[in-house]
């Protein structure tokens, strides 16, 4: 293997997404050889790598995975966690190879959440020029109206400066103690949907996110999770350019 970046490195070898080590390597947690790096630094599968002390292996022959979760309420999307709260990665058992998630849902939100060990494919989906689609069934309390609605479709100012781009705003169910509302948006700013609805005063009971692209949660179960199909890849391959 020739010389390539460590960020890259680290995301070939499915220890994190090339952002995340990025920000590793600029917080002075990773070392090759014993010696600190700096972004730009390069390294080879020769190279001992490690990240806080803990030794990266560099396999030979990468073998990916793609997996889809339907992650519960009550659920950090986060590797591990300092406070001790439950991880997303605490479902995914029996799987030999060490996959991180694309993307998150908070910890009071629910539904489809992916995982890969492949960096390129998690950095395609995740981009926002990709402009891969995101669909979320929210519930919220009424009453709706529909200027308000317009408001969300539109774009809304969600923090000091930052508006949201045009989304997709469809009213799926109202009744009298509860709206359902399909939320799709092309971007994936933190807390999106959710700062959505509390800059246009709607409060939120339950956030579920149900379609990525593509690829659509189906009757996945709470906790569960499988690989995806090879239709399934393919659809989301296409989904960011990458037949």
């Amino acid at each position: 293997m020739e010389k390539i970046r460590i960020q890259k490195l680290l995301s070939y070898c499915g220890y994190c997404s090339r952002r995340k080590a990025e920000q590793l390597i600029t917080a002075g947690r990773v070392r090759c050889n014993g010696r600190p790096v700096k972004l730009g630094d390069k390294a080879t599968a020769k190279d001992l790598l490690s990240v806080d002390g803990e030794n990266i292996d560099i396999p030979k022959k990468k073998t990916y995975r793609y997996i889809m979760l339907n992650k519960p309420r009550g659920y950090v999307t986060t590797m591990s966690d300092e406070q001790g709260r439950r991880c997303v990665t605490d479902l995914l058992t029996g799987i030999p190879e060490r996959v991180y998630p694309i993307g998150r849902l908070d910890r009071n939100s629910e539904g489809l959440l992916l995982f890969t060990n492949d960096g390129k494919f998690a950095n395609d989906i995740m981009h926002p020029s990709r402009e891969v689609s995101k669909t979320y069934r929210v519930t919220v309390r009424p009453p709706v109206s529909e200027e308000q609605l317009a408001q969300m479709s539109a774009g809304v100012e969600i923090e000091s400066g930052v508006v949201t781009a045009p989304a997709n705003i469809v009213a799926q169910v109202q009744e009298a103690n509860r709206v359902v509302l399909l939320v799709t948006i092309h971007e994936g700013k933190k807390r999106e949907v959710r700062l959505m609805c509390d800059a246009v005063g709607l409060e939120v009971a339950r956030l579920r996110r149900i379609s990525i692209g593509p690829l659509k949660l189906g009757m996945l179960q709470p906790g569960e999770w499988r690989d995806l199909t090879s239709e399934e890849l393919r659809a989301l391959r296409a989904a960011i350019g990458r037949n």
